[in-house]
C-alpha cells in the first residue's frame, strides 16, 4: 500500500465507535416489526394494469432501484457521522520546569556607560545585556517568565508569561528614561515580588501555580530612589520563598571606586542573594554575563518534557455532507415521481 495511506490508517480513529452498531437497524426493523395489515393504510390500491399503461415497468424498476440506493447510502452516511471518524495527530511535547521567573532589569542612565563589547565594539552597558538577556529569555521555553524594568519608578514591561518572545521583545525595546535615572533597587524588586505571588493580595487566577518562583535582578548602582530598601524587600522575599540570583554589572564596585561615582553596591547584592538562597554573580565584561546567563540557565533548569496533547482532526462533515446530498437527491426524486 502507498506510505500516505498506511499513515492515514494509523492516525484514523472513531470518537463513538458503538454507534457503527447502528447500521443494521433497517434490516433489523425490516425482519422483526410486524407487516402492515390490508386496509390500514390511506392509500389507493391501484391494479397492475393501470400501472403498465402508465409507466414501463423498467423504468419504474430503475428509479426504485435508485431511490434505494440514495436511502441506504444517506442511512450509512448518518452513522458514519455519528460515530466521529477523525485523524488523531502527533504532537510535539514542549518543555516544562513549573518555573515563574521574574527578570528585574535596572534602566537608571548608568546603563548608558560604554565600558562593554560585543564582537570587538564597545557598546553601552544596556546594549550588551539586551544582546545575552533576549537569548537567555528564548531559552526559556516552559517557564512562565516575566520583565520589570526600574529606575526612579518601577513597572511591569512584560506580565509572567509562557511567550518567551513577547517577554524577549519586550526587553529589547526598553529605553532608558522611560522611567527615570535614579536607582531603586528596592521598589523594582518589590514590584517582581508582588507579581510573582498574586494570592497575597487576594486575586483569584486559572492559571497554576508555580512549584518555584524566581527572581533575577539586575543592577549597576546604588539603592537611591524608591520607598524601600532591597535589604527590607530581601527579607520579605525569604518569607515567600521566592529566590533571588543577583548581578552586579560593571567594572568597579564600592569595594574598589577610586572615587569613581554610580557604583554598583554589591555587598548588598550578595546579602540579598544570600539570604534568599540565591545566586551572586559579579559581571565586569561581556563575556562575564554571557557566562552568568549560562549558570543561571543551567541552575534553573531540570525542564522535561510534558506529556504531548494529540492533536485531532474531525472527519464527520463529510459523511455528514454526503447524507444531506442523498437526502437532497431523495427530496427532487420525490418532487419529479
Amino acid at each position: 500500500m502507498p506510505a500516505w495511506f498506511t499513515a492515514f490508517l494509523s492516525a484514523f480513529d472513531l470518537a463513538a465507535p458503538l454507534a457503527l452498531l447502528l447500521l443494521p437497524l433497517p434490516f433489523l426493523a425490516a425482519r422483526l416489526l410486524p407487516p402492515e395489515r390490508m386496509g390500514s393504510s390511506g392509500a389507493l390500491r391501484v391494479p397492475a394494469t393501470v400501472v403498465m399503461g402508465s409507466a414501463r415497468g423498467d423504468g419504474v424498476a430503475a428509479r426504485g432501484r435508485g431511490r434505494s440506493f440514495l436511502i441506504w447510502t444517506l442511512w450509512a452516511a448518518l452513522v458514519a457521522a455519528l460515530a466521529g471518524p477523525r485523524l488523531v495527530l502527533p504532537a510535539t511535547a514542549l518543555p516544562a520546569s513549573g518555573r515563574e521567573i521574574m527578570l528585574v532589569m535596572d534602566l537608571s542612565g548608568s546603563m548608558e556607560r560604554r565600558d562593554f563589547a560585543i564582537d570587538g565594539e564597545t557598546v553601552t552597558r544596556l546594549t550588551a545585556v539586551k544582546r545575552v538577556g533576549t537569548d537567555f529569555i528564548r531559552r526559556r521555553a516552559g517557564d512562565r517568565i516575566g520583565l520589570v524594568i526600574f529606575a526612579n519608578e518601577s513597572y511591569v514591561a512584560a506580565s509572567p508569561s509562557f511567550d518567551t518572545n513577547t517577554v524577549a521583545r519586550a526587553l529589547d525595546e526598553a529605553t532608558i528614561g522611560l522611567v527615570g535615572r535614579s536607582t531603586g533597587i528596592g521598589d523594582g524588586l518589590g514590584l517582581a515580588l508582588k507579581r510573582l505571588v498574586p494570592a497575597t493580595s487576594g486575586e483569584a487566577s486559572d492559571i497554576p501555580q508555580a512549584t518555584s518562583k524566581v527572581v533575577v535582578l539586575m543592577t549597576d548602582g546604588a539603592n537611591n530612589a524608591g520607598q524601600t530598601t532591597p535589604r527590607d524587600v530581601a527579607a520579605l522575599a525569604k518569607e515567600l520563598g521566592v529566590k533571588v540570583h543577583t548581578i552586579a554589572l560593571g567594572p568597579r564596585d564600592m569595594s574598589n571606586a577610586d572615587g569613581e561615582q554610580d557604583v554598583v553596591d554589591a555587598e548588598t547584592l550578595r546579602e540579598i542573594s544570600a539570604s534568599t538562597g540565591g545566586t551572586f554573580f559579579r559581571v565586569k565584561t561581556t563575556d562575564d554575563l554571557i557566562a552568568m546567563a549560562d549558570s543561571i540557565d543551567a541552575i534553573e533548569g531540570g525542564r522535561a518534557k510534558a506529556p504531548p496533547v494529540p492533536l485531532r482532526q474531525d472527519l464527520w462533515p463529510w459523511p455528514a455532507g454526503l447524507a444531506l446530498l442523498c437526502a437532497a437527491g431523495l427530496l427532487v426524486a420525490r418532487r419529479k415521481a
